[in-house]
């Protein structure tokens, strides 16, 4: 990195420097850094009173020394408008991480945008209305007040059903629990907005409707619980390259301390051949399943564990429903709910059954349920963790299939057990709070088909991008550009008039089919490109954010920098568009409407969360929070002692299971039964195509490379969109290495850069997820599960190969993704 960026040495960190509370805002494991910043004309020295780290700098330093940082966690950035030096580096003093920095957080410095050393300088800077057949920069409130009076004549004229949102439902970069409540309470407070979306799938839901019904919540656990269990079940997941410092920092401990691993995964992945070399190969089991048979196997190994009496009888009497059926199958519940006996008799699937859909050796099935629930020699019961992530959640069944991941580990009575849980893995970290969203129902409306039949008027979008990050995606791009095309055209031949006769001819074309785009966001995104008001939003530590992470660890990331140019919070974004709702509406004689509009009078973002997690948590405030330091407190908070919050290590320690809200406390089983491939078109879909299509993560960027798509050392390694396959096939189909392909389907077509992996199954391909180069959507389905959940991770089509390497391709290292030192 530092021959890359020519940079031989750096700045040393003065000992009087500020110093920062600072939480990674890429991914759910949400590792503890500290940030450091220091005038631009001072730097300090080698002497120990003379920096930081209170360390003899002129000496060598030792091999895992503090008293260093790379060229990646160094920048200067503006605060309190002067330059100053900035530093970002991980804290060793964090439970979560122990100093480990991933390759998303340790560059958190060097993505901050910088007019002094150029970085990011695509960031949004002030609000762009269209005029004059482009983009115009402009005021705040000349912005909403455009918002506001399309919005109002569009909602009054009609109804609140014709307003659509886009928007985040997490933490860390865009989220946080200050802006989502302020979306919150903008659209489920002040309206009641039910064609909502979220930012990665076409409708206002759970991605773990089951787990939740069955009274589980899906982030139960303790990271610890990793280093204190017998066997680590992954299915769906890749730790080692999503959650790289939860798998290095806890399963790798737990691996060390002699727990075994089971990975189900259709591919070898990193995850398998890590965790081969830290624990021995026999202590790791991979079940490469048949793509979509997931609930198959796990229908097996609850059968098995059963019939073998390996289940917690103690916990099941005790905690769980033991009368039947509790919930029946209907349209909102996509299996019925109730007690052991009940879901044993529906869902039973013999090894033999399983092993014949799934392709995987009924030995190594039941050596899976022997490791996940046989009890030690002693008679102790064994523990064991499960993990799941976007393998299970966005493929085959995903109601039953995740119902069936925790129905194995209520059978076995690991759920708030030290040692135990049953949980997702998660993406980005959680920061939800907003007031109810039951207006919305169940299921949901499926947003994008909404748009695409040509109804709703007005599309407000809150730091998504699903042009890369929804399934069928050439559709929703073609309508929406077109739609939102009428209106473009309807305000260039309004120019020149006034503001009345200008939102007479937005009306005008939305009335007419047309679709009016308001995008909120920190770059000018693909989605954005329909926008006709773009509203510049900041990120963390441009303003003050907290976020829980994957072990429910509350936060504050502090504010170490001024907002880019003239961006916003987007909870103040949201209440600016508020009190302007409210003038409007004021104007057109709708008093009682306004009246819904008032509350929003913030002027920071610490006044959001007050209004909004803290009117729930009064124990929680930013002046405790920041006294917790990088190791927080984790949710639920339950009072505050001896200056200290207090919150609870895992959940459901007392045996009662309250996330579906039943008074009786009782967790449910799923008993959802294999039925093949449910969502539409899979099954004729595969019968058609040749190669599965996967898709993946990559380690290096995350997400949809928002802030990767201008940063030389991503792009210098991934020009194009990997999309690995098996080098027989390529040889097969004439393709070299860095060669561009096309993937073809009746859906649409997509391209990337063919990548050798020996280890994949033949046939099949993993396409890295959400490239702005090449979106793995333009060819899945429009096919959803009975809630809408996507599945994204099952479609097939077929390759053809559009060029030889470029230079760019040509030049990249092939290395096999799952290879490790």
């Amino acid at each position: 990195m530092a021959y890359k960026r020519q940079t031989d040495r750096l700045p040393i960190i003065p000992a009087d420097a500020q110093e920062f509370n600072v939480v990674c805002h890429y991914c759910i494991v949400g590792c503890g850094y500290k940030a450091y910043t220091w005038p631009i004309n001072k730097q300090g020295g080698p002497a120990p009173h003379e920096n930081k780290f209170g360390v003899d700098l002129g000496r060598q330093q030792d091999i895992e020394t503090e008293a260093w940082y790379a060229p990646s966690m160094y920048n200067i950035v503006k605060q309190n408008g002067r330059d100053v030096h900035l530093v970002v580096k991980p804290d060793s003093n964090c439970v979560v991480n122990s100093g480990l920095g991933s390759i998303r957080g340790a560059r958190m410095a060097e993505n901050r945008p910088s007019r002094i050393t150029g970085s990011q300088q695509q960031r949004l800077t002030d609000p762009l209305v269209w005029r004059n057949g482009t983009w115009q920069p402009t005021s705040w409130d000349d912005a909403l007040d455009l918002v506001a009076r399309v919005t109002a004549r569009v909602i009054t004229e009609g109804s609140e059903d014709d307003l659509v949102v886009s928007m985040f439902d997490h933490g860390g970069s865009a989220g946080g629990y200050e802006n989502t409540w302020g979306t919150g309470k903008l659209y489920f407070g002040a309206m009641k907005v039910k064609n909502a979306r979220i930012h990665n799938r076409p409708a206002y839901n759970s991605e773990v409707h089951s787990s939740r019904d069955m009274g589980v919540d899906e982030l139960n656990y303790a990271y610890e619980d990793y280093q204190l269990t017998d066997t680590i079940f992954i299915v769906g997941a890749n730790p080692m390259e999503t959650q790289t410092n939860l798998f290095l920092n806890h399963m790798v401990k737990g691996l060390q301390n002699g727990a075994k691993m089971i990975v189900v995964d259709p591919r070898r992945s990193i995850t398998v051949a890590s965790a081969e070399q830290y624990a021995g190969k026999e202590n790791v089991l991979h079940l490469p399943i048949n793509e979509g048979t997931d609930l198959a196997l796990l229908n097996a190994l609850f059968t098995y564990i059963a019939d073998q009496g390996w289940v917690d009888r103690e916990f099941i009497e005790k905690s769980t429903f033991r009368d039947g059926v509790a919930v029946r199958q209907n349209e909102a519940y996509p299996a019925s709910l109730g007690s052991f006996e009940h879901a044993l008799e529906q869902v039973r699937m013999s090894v033999e059954e399983a092993s014949k859909i799934c392709g995987v050796p009924a030995a190594d099935i039941v050596k899976a349920a022997e490791w996940i629930a046989r009890p030690h020699e002693d008679g102790s019961r064994r523990k064991c963790v499960t993990a799941y992530e976007k393998g299970v959640i966005w493929g085959n069944d995903n109601y039953r299939t995740v119902g069936a991941l925790v129905n194995i580990a209520l059978a076995t009575g690991n759920i708030g057990r030290e040692g135990g849980g049953v949980c997702r893995l998660g993406g980005h970290q959680e920061g939800y709070f907003r007031p109810s969203d039951a207006h919305v129902g169940r299921p949901a409306e499926y947003v994008d088909q909404f748009l695409i039949r040509g109804l709703g008027g007005v599309h407000h979008i809150w730091a998504c991008d699903h042009y890369k990050t929804t399934l069928n995606a050439s559709e929703f791009k073609r309508v929406h550009k077109r739609r939102s095309d009428m209106v473009k055209d309807a305000i260039d031949a309004a120019a020149g008039g006034t503001r009345e006769q200008l939102v007479d001819a937005i009306v005008a074309a939305i009335n007419a089919g047309g679709l009016f785009v308001v995008d909120v966001d920190i770059i000018h995104s693909q989605i954005g490109q329909n926008a006709h008001v773009i509203l510049p939003a900041c990120e963390s530590n441009e303003m003050n954010l907290t976020s829980m992470n994957g072990e429910r660890r509350l936060r504050l990331s502090e504010k170490y920098m001024d907002p880019y140019g003239n961006s916003r919070p987007d909870c103040l974004i949201a209440a600016g568009i508020a009190q302007h709702m409210e003038r409007v509406l004021r104007e057109m004689g709708h008093d009682a409407y306004a009246d819904q509009f008032k509350g929003f009078d913030w002027k920071t973002e610490e006044d959001a969360f007050m209004d909004g997690y803290h009117s729930a948590n009064p124990e929680v405030t930013y002046e405790r929070l920041r006294a917790m330091g990088t190791n927080g407190v984790q949710e639920p908070v339950v009072g505050y002692e001896n200056g200290q919050l207090v919150g609870t290590k895992r959940l459901y320690a007392d045996g009662r299971f309250t996330r579906h809200g039943r008074e009786d406390g009782k967790a449910l089983f799923c008993a959802g039964a294999w039925r093949g491939w449910q969502a539409p078109g899979k099954a004729r879909e595969k019968a058609s195509h040749r190669f599965w299509i996967n898709n993946v993560r990559a380690n290096i960027f995350w997400q949809n490379q928002f802030l990767d798509q201008d940063n030389e050392f991503i792009q210098d390694r991934y020009p194009h969109p990997f999309v690995e396959m098996h080098p027989d096939d390529m040889v097969e189909l004439g393709i070299n290495p860095g060669d561009l392909i096309e993937i073809v389907n009746e859906n649409g077509v997509t391209q990337g850069m063919a990548y050798p992996m020996p280890t994949l199954k033949r046939n099949t391909v993993a396409m890295v997820f959400g490239s702005p180069a090449g979106s793995q959507g333009n060819v899945v389905n429009p096919g959803v599960n009975e809630l809408v959940l996507p599945d994204y991770k099952h479609t097939w089509g077929d390759i053809r190969k559009i060029s030889d390497a470029t230079p760019e391709t040509r030049a990249i290292s092939f290395k096999s993704h799952e290879a490790v030192l």
